[in-house]
């Protein structure tokens, strides 16, 4: 061999030796390791994006599930409780792995308990530890399933990739779905890798994540053999997945330069967009009823902008769009609201405005059923679209199971009375001006497969009020996951967020116009073209599916080629006996 592949085989062995007295150590010993192994793979995600943390994170992943193999490998019990055991202590450290990672990614959460902290802050730790427990359990199913299907060899790299990525899939899915930080979002984080999300989607490029940053632990294993009589023949077979893994990582990266162009961008014609990011604060003391007139005015100071007296239509801006749940008060209801807007836009020009929505129930009766909505405004105050949000938060905008929290004095963070009630699914929004608008508003921009059928031309607009979490990674994140949309869709994604960040992105993913967080303030920007619909949103999660069945078949065929009852013998031998 030469002197290079004979010093990454010896880094592999100084690796293993290093981890071993962990991972071949006490029950609590290996979960603690798992925790930390967990939350370094958050560092992966935005704002840091530190994609090495993931290598680290599912290598040590791999090795931790042949830790719990290797011992359950040594029991005299039956092959079908052999199996079980292994499942289970998989999926306890598999519980611990995704318990450090989500904290880590989600501590960010507990600044919403303190925006309005006397009703609220009992509970922070409800949210950043309460919630970060709940994931975990996805992660421990994806864990226990590769643990129960764990075989000897490189296979047992796809083996966890297709485990955890159905297990994301589920909670993407399951129980309304919460697929904040998949683990493909440390590829999706960056430009060049996450274009192959316009093919495979936001699960599938889970799976490639963990296929790749795991092959590492194909090196070798702290809980196998780690002496240095070993063949180099041997060392050699064990560098391949790795290899394989770099040679795949470079075809993304070449992928997904080869994707973008490099020329000028094409605009819609007649376009133009003012974004207007006002920093509301959330706090109850200044949005409310009595600051309603101070709130909407500072809207349209800011959206008529610094023209020097210069009207909108001087300035040629064509929409005007504010973020989420924009003002105190029910818009329809207020026709000197409307009428202040309409004497703002010029002729021909609209606003787009997230503003909440009341409906009666009985002709003539007052509102008593209120929808978290996006709404169009013309030059004459008249609303002219609406789109009421169907996917909502739940704690956020509704409470699950209000029949009983609310006996115990509990509701949901927006006062409204029993919380939002939740829109048709799948509504688009007629803009006048703009290409067919596929709606998104607040965190429905982090579920894949969204909104009405894809056609030629569109644009996802997505309204988003992340003021609730300050000046933290959360912002960042869930800018991260929007735009991931416009790459799956091959759509560009208009951005506008109360506090930052808002942001207009082209059908490639690439930020043309950009409102830093936190700052006070209005960008306009050109409407950037859509791409022909991307194999994503012609077919959906078909690739994703067909990554998944590789996966398992290649798991299958594995375990097919031993027996069933000599399998857990065959474990115990390559765990003592490939140095012999």
């Amino acid at each position: 061999m030469t002197r290079q592949v004979r010093g990454l085989l010896g880094w592999g062995r100084r690796c293993c030796a290093a981890a071993a007295p962990v991972l071949m150590g006490g029950r609590w010993r290996r979960r603690m390791t798992a925790l930390i192994a967990g939350a370094t793979g958050a560092l992966s995600l935005a704002p840091v994006d530190f994609l090495p943390a993931m290598f680290v994170a599912l290598t040590m992943a791999v090795w931790l599930i042949d830790a719990v193999v290797r011992d359950s490998a040594t029991s005299e019990d039956s092959p079908v409780r052999c199996i079980g055991l292994r499942a289970r202590a998989a999926a306890a450290l598999g519980w611990w792995f995704g318990f450090g990672y989500f904290v880590a990614g989600l501590w960010w959460l507990g600044a919403a308990f303190l925006v309005e902290a006397e009703e609220f802050a009992w509970a922070l730790p409800l949210g950043v530890l309460g919630l970060p427990a709940g994931l975990a359990l996805f992660t421990a199913a994806g864990f226990g399933l590769a643990g129960a299907l764990w075989s000897r060899g490189a296979v047992r790299i796809l083996t966890l990739a297709g485990a955890l990525g159905a297990s994301e899939y589920l909670r993407g899915v399951l129980l309304s779905g919460f697929p904040w930080n998949t683990f493909g979002m440390a590829f999706g984080g960056h430009l060049l890798t996450a274009q192959a999300a316009s093919i495979v989607g936001m699960y599938g490029l889970t799976v490639l994540t963990v296929a790749i940053c795991a092959a590492p632990a194909a090196l070798a294993s702290p809980a196998g053999g780690m002496g240095d009589s070993l063949s180099d023949r041997f060392w050699l077979r064990r560098l391949a997945p790795p290899g394989v893994a770099a040679i795949g990582l470079v075809a993304l990266v070449v992928y997904g330069y080869g994707r973008i162009p490099h020329g000028p961008e094409v605009a819609e014609p007649g376009v133009r967009l003012r974004l207007v990011q006002p920093g509301v604060s959330q706090d109850t003391t200044v949005f409310n009823w009595d600051n309603r007139e101070k709130i909407l005015n500072q809207y349209i100071r800011l959206s008529e902008g610094d023209g020097a007296g210069a009207s909108l239509a001087q300035q040629n801006v064509t929409h005007v769009i504010w973020p989420e749940s924009a003002l105190p008060f029910l818009l329809a209801d207020h026709p000197e609201a409307r009428a202040a807007i309409g004497d703002m836009l010029p002729p021909g020009a609209v606003l787009v405005t997230g503003a909440a929505r009341g409906e009666a129930l009985t002709p003539g009766g007052r509102p008593n059923r209120f929808y978290n909505s996006m709404q169009v405004v013309d030059h004459e105050g008249k609303i002219t679209g609406v789109y009421d949000k169907s996917h909502l938060v739940p704690f956020g905008e509704y409470l699950p199971l209000s029949g009983v929290l609310d006996s115990l004095g509990l509701r949901q963070f927006v006062h409204i009375p029993g919380g939002f009630a939740p829109g048709a699914p799948g509504g688009g929004l007629d803009v006048p001006g703009l290409p067919p608008v596929t709606p998104l508003i607040c965190y429905e921009a982090i579920f894949p497969g969204f909104g009405p059928a894809r056609t030629e031309r569109g644009v996802i607009l997505n309204v988003t009020n992340d003021g609730w979490f300050g000046q933290t990674p959360g912002p960042w994140q869930h800018l991260a996951q929007a735009r991931l949309r416009a790459i799956e869709q091959g759509l560009p994604l208009v951005r506008v967020a109360n506090t930052g960040i808002s942001a207009v992105v082209d059908s490639w993913g690439r930020t043309n116009t950009f409102l830093p967080l936190g700052k006070i303030g209005y960008a306009d920007s050109a409407l950037p073209s859509a791409l022909a619909p991307t194999a994503y949103a012609k077919s959906g999660d078909l690739f994703f599916v067909l990554l998944l069945i590789f996966c398992f078949g290649c798991s299958a065929l594995a375990g097919w080629r031993r027996d069933a009852a000599t399998d857990c013998r065959q474990l115990v031998d390559h765990a003592n006996g490939d140095s012999q």
